[in-house]
């Protein structure tokens, strides 16, 4: 049984941060109930669908991945009545998950203060770009914006004339993972209290967390740390290396790497006794750098990993996408997985890295069509009968597909 069956999550998310949220907790074994927009749905559903590269049977790679698992209720929110229809489904629902801009849940009477009334037992979570207080917390923002205001993108790259984002929008996955944290970590307070509560989960406020101990150095220093590209500003060598055909990471922190690494290499200006120290391969980087190149260039990424993975020496190629996915590691770990499509065949994507001993993973369903669990959900968990569901229909309150 999967740790999270039995609750249930009403997912208002669109976009990247709260649908990420929603596919983790989904991913556990949460049912997941996607309440979108009657006729248009959530805005995704839309997105890279013209790519014939980069969708399936009409849904983009965007909708097809982070909507697994999950089910679809179409509500027109705005309407009067399916307002009324919202609340109850929220009678029966643990937690409500949104990541619209300050002030719109408040507009749409769907916040924390409107839906204790109905179930004084929610939780719910919004995910903003600044928080929900502060001088600051009404400006807009998306992946690119958290990252350069939270500090990462002036570390990223190699200069400081050109700062880098990462490749990763970690800024938007960062504020979905903590999102989801707080949402775990307020189900056992209820086991408690019997009280919900909101959790407001800023994008600004995750990449300052994962600054971590760079910030600290900052504020003891007063100093600004500098891009240093794929270099470490304490360890050496520990850095990207160019081989025959490629690019390979060593990663030496621990003088006894240091030494196995000098036999793997067998490079006579290493020998050094002012290198067997990290003090002194740091005050050498560049020497030492520039040699280790020089000599990895002579063969292949693949002679080098099996030199040195033999030495215990930690170290990497630099895989691309598709030598990522196809890594046997990767596949015995059951990270690329088939997910069905609702209307036949499957597509492949990453699985769930979450490994649990008493609860094993189970298969993924596939992401829903707009209204496809309306008549379902109405009915099984809200003991609605078809005239009325009907009726909702056709008065365009509700949609199914």
């Amino acid at each position: 049984m999967k740790p999270l069956k039995g609750i249930r999550v009403i997912d208002l998310t669109h976009m990247l941060a709260g649908p990420y949220a929603g596919m983790v907790l989904a991913d556990l074994g949460a049912e997941t109930i996607k309440v979108e927009p009657v006729g248009t749905g959530e805005m995704t559903r839309t997105l890279l669908v013209d790519n014939p590269s980069y969708s399936f049977k009409g849904l983009g790679a965007y909708f097809l991945t982070l909507n697994r698992n999950k089910k679809s209720v179409a509500i027109d929110l705005k309407s009067e009545e399916g307002l009324k229809v919202f609340y109850d489904l929220i009678q029966h629902a643990d937690i409500v998950l949104n990541n619209f801009s300050v002030g719109v849940i408040k507009k749409l009477k769907i916040d924390y203060n409107s839906l204790i009334k109905v179930n004084p037992k929610i939780i719910t979570c919004s995910i903003t770009g600044f928080g929900e207080t502060g001088p600051n917390s009404s400006r807009p923002s998306y992946d690119q914006i958290a990252q350069a205001y939270g500090g990462g993108m002036s570390i990223t790259g190699t200069n400081s004339s050109q700062p880098l984002r990462s490749g990763i929008p970690i800024g938007d996955l960062g504020g979905g993972l903590f999102a989801v944290i707080g949402i775990l970590s307020a189900l056992i307070s209820k086991n408690s209290s019997g009280k919900g509560q909101h959790i407001d989960i800023s994008l600004l406020d995750v990449q300052i967390s994962l600054l971590n101990y760079m910030a600290t150095m900052q504020t003891l220093s007063g100093e600004n740390p500098e891009p240093i590209g794929n270099a470490h500003f304490v360890h050496v060598p520990y850095n990207s290396f160019t081989t025959l055909d490629g690019f390979i990471i060593i990663a030496v922190i621990t003088n006894e790497f240091w030494k196995a690494l000098l036999q793997v290499l067998d490079i006579n200006d290493l020998n050094n006794p002012d290198f067997s120290e990290q003090e002194g391969r740091l005050k050498n980087q560049s020497f030492i750098e520039e040699l280790i190149n020089k000599k990895l260039s002579e063969h292949s990424t693949g002679h080098w990993l099996k030199v040195l993975s033999a030495a215990r020496i930690p170290c990497a190629p630099v895989n691309n996408f598709s030598q990522a996915l196809s890594d046997e590691q990767v596949i015995h770990r059951n990270m690329l997985v088939e997910v069905s499509h609702p209307r036949g065949g499957s597509v492949k994507m990453p699985g769930n890295p979450v490994k649990m001993s008493e609860s094993p993973e189970g298969n993924f369903s596939s992401p829903p069509l707009l209204g496809e669990h309306t008549f379902e959900v109405l009915k099984s968990i809200m003991g609605y009968d078809t005239k009325r569901i009907e009726s909702l229909v056709k008065k365009q309150v509700i949609s199914s597909s």
